[in-house]
């Protein structure tokens, strides 16, 4: 079977949220993806959909949208609210694990959220109406609000291009700049950096250590992420008839925005193409 095969066919109608539906042979173990653009930045900092969507790839948020746009947990076990809504203690789940090996424990959360917060507008409203962020024990997070901030779970479970995106804390205290450039996260895929060649190739190998939500239902960003693949290669391609050819000849498994032209001629090839797809939150490779 060639790679091709994987992918069903997507209109340009499909929204930003959902991501393809990958068909595998059962001895494909790779994914080939062709990114909208380069991947120059890989600091979650970096106000770019393209480093938005590697983050995906990497990092896990403490909560995500499902399609109702509603936050539902995700690294978080759950939460509770006191009665005059200025104190959230939000609890994480058991098992998280980063790509170094070493567990996730709330101050981690605590300094990811507080870099976040340097560059994202929804980020600095939250802090702005925070009187003091901690982290009471290795488990809980806690804000305490100068005032009520009922969005408080949105602002950390947005996918959009400033990602709440969890990291130890030694990388979360570092100067915002330089970029960072080591990336250790906690989702389904472990950035491999001996392998990135700049403007041509970056890869993601799944993460064994990755336990996925035992249950809630998957919608959006919400729900179990599930690895279907033990590697992801992104590989640049400015060239859009390069593109369609390696999407043609299977050398490439989902090219992210074809030329519009091409898709007929794509289609009469019986090529399935994911036209104007963003692979956002979960993923390329991931299910939710």
């Amino acid at each position: 079977m060639k790679r091709r095969d994987f992918l069903k066919a997507a209109t340009a109608a499909v929204a930003f949220t959902m991501a393809p539906n990958i068909v595998r042979a059962a001895a494909a173990t790779t994914l080939k993806f062709v990114p909208y653009a380069d991947l120059a930045l890989l600091d979650p900092l970096a106000a770019a959909f393209v480093t938005r969507n590697h983050v995906m790839m990497v990092f896990d948020t403490l909560y995500a949208l499902d399609a109702e746009g509603q936050p539902q947990p995700q690294m978080a076990e759950g939460h509770t609210v006191d009665t005059d809504g200025k104190i959230w203690r939000i609890s994480l789940r058991d098992g998280l694990k980063f790509h170094d090996g070493s567990p996730v424990l709330s101050r981690d959360v605590v300094a990811s959220l507080k870099r976040w917060a340097t560059a994202d507008a929804f980020g600095q409203a939250l802090m702005g109406a925070t009187d003091e962020l901690s982290a009471p024990s290795d488990k809980i997070v806690e804000f305490r609000l100068k005032r009520p901030f009922p969005l408080l779970l949105h602002a950390v479970a947005k996918p959009t291009n400033l990602v709440a995106a969890i990291m130890p804390e030694r990388l979360a205290n570092l100067p915002t700049t330089p970029r960072l450039t080591e990336m250790v996260g906690s989702g389904p895929f472990q950035f491999v950096a001996n392998e990135r060649v700049p403007g041509a190739r970056n890869v993601y190998r799944k993460f064994g250590g990755y336990v996925p939500r035992a249950n809630g239902t998957p919608s959006f960003c919400a729900g179990p992420r599930v690895a279907n693949f033990d590697q992801v290669e992104w590989l640049t391609m400015p060239d859009s008839a390069t593109q369609a050819s390696a999407l043609s000849s299977g050398e490439v498994d989902w090219v992210e925005q074809p030329l519009m032209d091409l898709i007929p001629s794509l289609r009469a090839n019986k090529c399935h193409s994911a036209c104007n797809i963003d692979p956002v939150s979960r993923g390329i490779g991931v299910q939710n």
